[in-house]
């Protein structure tokens, strides 16, 4: 993935992954905070690389369609830029 799938990936993940199993959770957690590979994943899982990335899939559509209902990282990214401009004002 690249840098900018991650970050926006990071966002999704704490708004909204505690709705996620939790089998997820480990697979996105380790793929993202702890920067293991898809193959250091599987390993560690003990379950295929196709495995892992069926499931951060999965779990990235999850939080996307969450994302899509709820739109709270598009209101927190709003809030950012009004609270940037003040900032600036001063």
């Amino acid at each position: 993935m690249k840098l900018e799938e991650n970050i926006r990936l990071s966002k999704l993940y704490d708004a909204y992954g505690k709705l996620l199993t939790l089998s997820q959770q480990e697979i996105v957690e380790a793929y993202l905070f702890d920067d293991l590979t898809g193959s250091e994943i599987a390993e560690n899982k003990n379950i295929s690389r196709q495995a892992v990335k069926d499931a951060v899939t999965k779990a990235t559509r999850k939080l996307e369609g969450y994302d899509e209902k709820l739109g709270f990282i598009a209101k927190v990214e709003s809030y950012e830029k009004e609270i940037s401009k003040l900032k600036r004002r001063k």
